[in-house]
């Protein structure tokens, strides 16, 4: 009877808690720029919450509506928007070519906050990629070859073949091409929220809204 019994599993989280009591937000402060804004946010969580601050949750739907996120790392960021890498024949990709609508998440818990960012993702330049392949750890530029990200693998010992091939072909090589199908893309912001924890589950969310080209709107929002 036991081997027959359909078996349940249940993890119960209500007891997770925390009070939020580190800092607040008010919009009064805030910069008129959500990108300067965004940096003071950022060269803190570099002192406080410094494992990988650049960290940032990565949110895209393809043609059949069906969502998808993972985590990209940040690697610039100025008025044009929030830049990643990655394979351009990836599914976070393909997902972006046929709908470029997309969100990215910031959270840095030591210091309870967190940053949302939605808006339209491009390709940077080809010389833009190329320059910033060039910045990248000789392994990690030889890794971009070796891995068609997410396809299908019989085990690692495919990738660590792949990887010892290209070590092999680019020994005396003085440096890696980037290859043609890897590259940048640009978040183009539409709107960026502040939310900083606070007591009693009633945080502060700041979201600034773009009006214009160089316009924004910020408004408080009710947690």
């Amino acid at each position: 009877m036991a081997d027959s019994a359909k078996r349940t599993h249940r993890l119960s989280l209500a007891e997770f808690r925390e009070d939020y009591q580190v800092g607040s937000l008010d919009e009064r402060d805030c910069d008129t720029n959500p990108i300067v804004q965004f940096e003071k946010w950022f060269k803190e969580a570099q002192v406080i919450d410094n494992a990988e601050p650049n960290a940032m949750t990565l949110a895209t739907a393809g043609p059949n509506g069906q969502p998808s996120a993972r985590i990209v790392l940040l690697k610039e960021v100025s008025d044009a928007g929030f830049v990643f890498y990655t394979s351009y024949d990836s599914p976070k990709a393909q997902d972006l070519e046929t709908n470029p609508r997309c969100a990215l998440t910031f959270y840095w818990s030591n210091l309870e906050r967190q940053v949302r960012v939605e808006g339209r993702a491009h390709k940077v330049t080809r010389e833009q990629s190329e320059t910033y392949f060039r910045t990248r750890p000789r392994g990690s530029q030889l890794g971009a070859w070796a891995s068609h990200q997410s396809r299908r693998i019989r085990g690692r010992d495919v990738l660590e073949s792949k990887l010892a091939e290209l070590e092999a072909q680019y020994s005396t090589a003085k440096e890696v091409p980037a290859p043609t199908f890897w590259g940048g893309y640009c978040v183009v912001p539409d709107s960026v929220e502040f939310w900083q924890g606070r007591p009693n589950r009633l945080h502060d969310r700041v979201r600034y809204r773009r009006k214009d080209e160089d316009v924004w709107v910020i408004e408080r929002l009710s947690p």
